[in-house]
This record gives C-alpha cells, sequence and structure tokens, in this order.
C-alpha cells in the first residue's frame, strides 16, 4: 500500500470525465464506445483513462471502484491515503506526467508532496519545486531503509546531492540509507512473487500456490502497516476491518492498456488486451519458470504473451506492428551477462553468459512479471564510469537518470574470493537484508500497463518506453534495427 489524497484523485478523475473519456465492453471483436455517467464518487469498471498512447483502464473485481472506501481514505496525519501513489487515472501508481501540473495547481501543498518522502530531503520547504526535483521529473519517492548492524559489506556515500544519503538512527546507531524508488501499481497484486522493489515486505514467501493467497494477505498487510506508519505518519494502528477493506480493493485490481491512440481498441480483431482479459489469465507461482522451477514440471515456452497473434496479418499498419513487437519479445536473442541474480547464481551453474529471450526474466504468461523470487541486478543503477562490463556500460548509457545519491559497497568478494566494489544509486535487497549476495538486486515488475505510469525502472531511470528499449537492446546485445525497436516500443505501450 501506498498512498492518495482525495481532492486530487477527484480532481483528475474529472478532468478526464470532462475531456470525454469514454467506456467500452471489455473482450469484445469490436469495441462500441459510449460517454460514461460514473460520478466522482466512484469510478466505474474499465473506466479508460487517456495517456500519450491511448488509454488505460483498471478491472475491479468489486464493479466499480469506491472512492468513499478505505483505500481512499485518511489513516495517517498528513492528509494522504493509500491512492496518493496509486490513481486509476495512472495505471494505479503514478506517472510524473501529472506531477508538475499537481504542484503547479496545489502550490506544492497537495499531501502527496509531504517532505516525509515526497521531497529530495525531508527538511524541504512546502512549495519549493527545486527541493522537489526527483517527484516532479521522475515521480521518485524517497525512501529511508535501515541497513542492519550485521550488515556484511560497508556502504558509504560517494555523491550526496541532497545531505540525507546516509544517517545515523540515534538510538539504534543503524545506519539509514536514503534511495528514490518509483511507486509500484497496486494492480495485479496476486501475480507477485515479492512485495516492494527490494522485496522487503514479503515477510511470507509467494511460492507455492497452496499458500499463495494467504500468505500475499500477510504480506500485504505488513505493507500497509508500515505504509500507515511511514507514509502516512500514522500514529493509530489500523483495524482489523480498515486492513481487510484495502486488501480487498488491492487485490481485486488489474490494470492494462485498453486502447491505442493509432489501432485502436486492443480488443478489436481478436485482440486479448486489456484489464478484463489480464483479471483471467491462469497463474501460479512458478507457472514457465524458464529455470526448472515450474511445480507441474511443464517446459519453458519463451513465448509469453499471446495477447496479438491474431494481428500478424492485419490490414491495420499499427495492430501489424503491435503483432510483429510481440514477436519480437518473444523470439529475440539475448546474452545475459553481469546479471546478478542469474550470471552468479551457482543453482543454475554461474553462467559467464546465457543465450535467453525478454521472457528469461518476464516468464509470467501475458502478465510479464518472474512468477518465482528472483530478484535481479541488470545495471539499471550503476554508474558507467566504475563498469567494466561493456554491456552494463552500453546500456547504463542509453538512459537519464536523475541526479540520486551514489553509494559505494566494499567488504564483498565475488565467487573465486575476490574483492569486489559495488558503485550504485541503490543497493536493492542488499540494503535491508546486509548481505553482499543481494546488493543491487531488484525484483521483476508486472509489465501490464505500462504506458501509464512512466517512467520505468526502480529509479525512474528510462524516461520513456524508447529509453527502456535501447537500454535493452545496448545492455543485451539484442541487435534490433530501427523498425525493429519501433515495433517492440508499440508492444511495450499496447500492454
Amino acid at each position: 500500500m501506498h498512498l492518495y489524497t482525495k481532492q486530487s484523485s477527484v480532481a483528475l478523475f474529472t478532468v478526464l470525465l470532462l475531456a470525454g473519456c469514454t467506456v467500452g465492453t471489455p473482450g469484445a471483436g469490436t469495441t462500441t464506445t459510449t460517454t460514461t455517467t460514473t460520478t466522482a464518487a466512484t469510478i466505474a469498471n474499465l473506466q479508460p483513462f487517456t495517456n500519450t498512447n491511448g488509454s488505460a483502464s483498471t478491472y475491479t473485481n468489486a464493479g466499480e471502484i469506491d472512492e468513499s472506501g478505505v483505500f481512499f481514505q485518511t489513516l495517517g496525519t498528513n492528509g494522504r491515503t493509500c491512492a496518493t501513489c496509486h490513481q486509476a487515472s495512472q495505471g494505479m501508481s503514478l506517472s510524473a506526467d501529472t506531477m508538475q501540473a499537481l504542484f503547479t495547481s496545489t502550490n506544492g501543498t497537495d499531501p502527496l508532496f509531504n517532505a516525509v518522502d515526497g521531497a529530495n530531503y525531508p527538511t524541504a520547504p512546502t512549495g519549493d519545486s527545486a527541493s522537489h526535483s526527483l517527484i516532479l521529473t521522475k515521480g521518485l519517492i524517497r525512501v529511508a531503509v535501515e541497513l542492519p548492524l550485521t550488515a556484511q559489506f560497508t556502504i558509504t556515500a560517494l555523491h550526496d546531492p541532497y545531505g540525507c544519503a546516509i544517517t545515523i538512527d540515534a538510538k539504534t546507531g543503524q545506519q539509514i540509507v536514503s534511495v528514490y524508488r518509483r511507486p509500484l501499481p497496486t494492480a495485479s497484486l496476486p501475480y507477485l512473487s515479492a512485495v516492494m522493489w527490494d522485496t522487503r515486505e514479503t515477510l511470507q514467501p509467494l511460492a507455492s500456490a497452496a499458500t499463495l493467497s494467504a500468505n500475499l494477505n500477510t504480506d500485504l498487510t505488513q505493507q500497509m502497516l508500515d505504509a500507515v506508519t511511514n507514509h502516512e505518519q500514522g500514529t493509530v494502528t489500523p483495524t482489523t476491518a480498515q486492513i481487510a477493506a484495502v486488501l480487498a480493493v488491492e487485490t481485486g485490481l488489474f490494470t492494462a492498456q485498453a486502447s491505442d491512440s493509432v489501432a485502436g481498441s486492443l480488443t478489436a480483431n481478436g485482440g486479448k488486451g486489456g484489464a478484463a482479459n489480464l483479471a483471467a489469465q491462469t497463474y501460479y507461482p512458478g507457472i514457465n519458470d524458464p529455470f526448472g522451477g515450474n511445480p507441474q514440471n511443464d517446459v519453458f515456452t519463451p513465448t509469453i504473451f499471446t495477447l496479438y497473434q491474431s494481428w500478424q496479418n492485419s490490414q491495420n499498419a499499427a495492430q501489424a506492428s503491435i503483432a510483429r513487437g510481440e514477436d519480437i519479445f518473444n523470439t529475440a536473442p539475448l546474452t545475459i551477462t553481469g546479471v546478478r541474480g542469474i550470471n552468479d547464481n551457482t543453482a543454475l551453474g554461474s553462467p559467464a553468459a546465457l543465450k535467453g529471450t525478454c521472457g528469461t526474466c518476464h516468464d509470467a504468461p501475458n502478465v510479464g512479471s518472474h512468477s518465482l523470487p528472483l530478484p535481479m541486478d541488470t545495471g539499471t543503477g550503476r554508474i558507467a564510469a566504475d563498469e567494466t562490463n561493456a554491456q552494463i556500460i552500453a546500456g547504463v548509457n542509453q538512459l537519464t537518470a536523475a541526479d540520486l545519491p551514489i553509494f559505494q559497497i566494499t567488504g564483498c568478494t565475488d565467487a573465486t574470493g575476490r574483492p569486489v566494489t559495488y558503485t550504485t544509486t541503490d543497493p536493492g535487497k542488499g540494503l535491508f537484508t546486509g548481505l553482499c549476495a543481494d546488493v543491487n538486486r531488484v525484483k521483476t515488475p508486472v509489465l501490464r500497463g505500462l504506458a501509464a505510469r512512466s517512467p520505468y525502472f526502480h529509479n525512474g531511470s528510462a524516461g520513456t518506453i524508447v529509453e527502456l528499449v535501447n537500454f535493452y537492446n545496448a545492455r543485451f546485445q539484442m541487435g534490433l534495427n530501427a523498425q525493429q525497436k519501433t515495433d517492440l516500443e508499440n508492444f511495450l505501450n499496447a500492454l
């Protein structure tokens, strides 16, 4: 759970309503649109919200999203709610494109910009755009994590632009490290194998179908409690009824792109895009795992997405491009090197290089998450000047990262016992476990609804889908030509 203000949610919803948003019938071969009659008190099932590539919508098991529910109520002391960082108009996350307008319209007083984590540093003055640059340009929330006293490594700040990269808790003596991350969407949660980028809220494993539902509820409950305490600055523990109400909303939401500005409805002509189809997707932990972890012993297939197979020979050029992009995602070869979690994984034989596809990491069918817990470090938080892996350097050089703190981590060794130093803007899972093996590793997120929630990666370093594709093309030596990159971009925008 994260955050939201009722005032800003209704305002954004009303703006989109007045702009002529329409709603269609999910799953039909063709979609007939009609003007919605939804009031500001509810968000209708599959209510479309426009974005730069068309529109996205959210399917809810409840039939509609009730904006008077606990998810939209203030549970803390600073005016925030769960929806502060999880807005239906932005893919149940936050899009940086809307931040500047909200900041300007409220003079920076919207609770989203509270300095506790909605500013570059915790003493930032209200209304000062310079001290809120990270959320305004990249949609980044400051996350303060206590490094365990038993950490295997030493961490120091090489670059501290906001004066709070590392502080000391006066009571415990623990280092508190500030990193800046994108809010993950509160949608498609039943398809998760880990909760939070660094997996820190995964108290119970999401690795077995038999325990998935119960363990997910346990994990999301703890996530909600921590969010109320930290992000909402709450002083009263939510009641059992309040927790149950929020979890009922969260676990029943599925967000996806609904229409493409050129290709039209993503359920037209046999297309299987959209949130209603996503909600009906078969999933269990380990489904289609590429490393032999499928509990049903089914063989891995790199054909991850089958949403637009019917468009492969379409006379509609935009639909045909999306179908080609889906095929590129499924079949284009990648050379995977320097990925912590894979190339250093002894259970996989620690391969120096591994031939794979996009589905090697994004294996869950028509979802794109990793179906078993396996946080990875693809290098998006690395510093090119301190890298020796040519592919990491090539990939990072495609990104436009924000001015973030830079940390140096020492005291770790590689598989041969040689000392290794990491330079990074985010130590990832290692920051809360204190383990060298976890440094820089973050989870693989669900890919659906990308167009509604830019920028991308945990640190917002890919401002657009174009930058994201350029990163992967360079990082994993895909060798895509200009048309192939365009097709892949069009497909990712149609998720």
